[in-house]
């Protein structure tokens, strides 16, 4: 399978090193980068300061990427619709600039050669919102050709959603992502749309919006507009935690909710939800491939209906790892 990705920033250099631990048959054929310096693509491929250093050898050429003997080309086009995706050969893209997640954008790669786009971010208009384990069942390779996994938040709680859902019934809920400062925010004060992403991100609890709530009902229907949620973004590097209270419809327990997720952590939701009983703290899950890691020890019912849940989840290896399994998904459909 030959993919190539768009947008060398956080998400699109951990998919890559997601992609070299998985020990798959992907081959990366090009990266995309306005720059198109391959010195720096290599250096933060290679030294990451959340997930340290790269195994195997990385080495810059003058227009490619060389890892472990493969050369990977270099380009440094800002129109997708530029990008050499047929001569290349290219089947799947991952499109992580950000910038190109509605249909025009996404389309420029689909009409430069490729057959599938990734988007890895809420998409707007995508032919489908997948999250893996949640609802990638309805993937039509007939039909599904711009892909959005939707958020790394909203890859957190649909899989706690829809246990909580499926088992015992949603009426309404409510969560608050408390989430690691991504490179969206500031190092220091400056100018921002969101007045409070405009101030020093390492020195405050920002709180902010987040679509995962609402993105939550376009992948689980029967919970379309029944869930809201904010996000608090903290002075941390990596790792976030969703905490979620729900009015279940019925009368529950602590220990009926959590026999629920370690159901589904075996069964349905296996390598995608995990449920841990330690007294872990967030750095503790830096590196987890999970989407979402249920906090058990911090469930709680009230008044025998109203359910609390923390779910932590790497937002970063997480979400790269689901980009992985969508493409290998891909692969085993024949594109």
């Amino acid at each position: 399978m030959k993919v190539a990705i768009n947008g060398w920033g956080r998400i699109g250099r951990l998919v890559f090193r997601a992609a070299l631990r998985s020990n798959s048959d992907i081959d990366f054929v090009a990266i995309n980068s306005r720059s198109a310096d391959a010195s720096w693509i290599e250096h933060l491929l290679k030294y990451d300061s959340v997930h340290g250093v790269l195994d195997g050898e990385v080495k810059a050429e003058k227009d490619s990427l060389v890892v472990s003997g493969k050369e990977i080309k270099i380009l440094g086009e800002s129109d997708p619709g530029d990008l050499p995706w047929r001569d290349l050969g290219v089947e799947v893209v991952v499109e992580s600039t950000g910038k190109f997640r509605d249909r025009k954008g996404a389309s420029k790669h689909l009409e430069a050669g490729c057959k599938k786009v990734i988007i890895t971010a809420p998409g707007k208009e995508p032919d489908v919102t997948l999250v893996p384990g949640v609802n990638d069942a309805m993937y039509d390779k007939k039909s599904h050709n711009i892909i959005s996994l939707a958020s790394c938040t909203t890859n957190c709680l649909a899989p706690v959603a829809k246990v909580l859902d499926d088992r015992f019934g949603i009426n309404k809920g409510f969560m608050t992502t408390v989430h690691a400062y991504t490179s969206d925010q500031k190092l220091l004060d400056g100018r921002h749309k969101d007045l409070r992403r405009a101030r020093a991100a390492a020195m405050s609890i920002v709180p902010t919006t987040t679509g995962a709530a609402a993105a939550l009902g376009v992948v689980l229907p029967s919970l379309a507009g029944k869930m809201d949620g904010i996000a608090l973004r903290v002075p941390t590097a990596n790792v976030s935690i969703v905490d979620l209270v729900a009015e279940l419809g019925g009368e529950v327990t602590r220990e009926a909710v959590n026999s629920a997720f370690e159901e589904a952590s075996k069964t349905t939701l296996n390598g995608i939800l995990a449920v841990s009983h330690k007294p872990l703290v967030s750095m503790d899950y830096n590196g987890s491939s999970f989407s979402a890691v249920v906090d058990a020890e911090y469930t709680n019912v009230v008044g025998g209906s109203l359910a609390k849940v923390l779910a932590w989840y790497d937002n970063e290896w997480g979400y790269s790892c689901r980009v992985v399994d969508m493409i290998k998904r891909l692969e085993e459909e024949g594109v």
